[in-house]
């Protein structure tokens, strides 16, 4: 298992309703983290490729999901 720490970068952020923890594989589950701009998310994965996709993750929030905000 791997985890890593990082920060929501785009303006619009992760959220619906609150939530704690959730299933990533969720569509749902992750909409309803009320992660906001600049909150700090553990991401903890767990699998053959956990190391691999946990580096594709956090180029994601590093790159602001590649969404330009102005």
């Amino acid at each position: 298992m791997v985890s890593q720490k990082v920060v929501v970068k785009n303006e619009a952020g992760l959220h619906a309703r609150p939530g704690y923890k959730v299933n990533g594989k969720s569509i749902l589950g992750v909409m309803t983290l009320a992660a906001e701009s600049g909150a700090e998310m553990e991401l903890i994965l767990d699998g053959p490729d956990e190391e691999k996709a946990l580096d594709e993750l956090v180029k994601l929030f590093d790159n602001k999901f590649h969404i330009n905000s102005e």
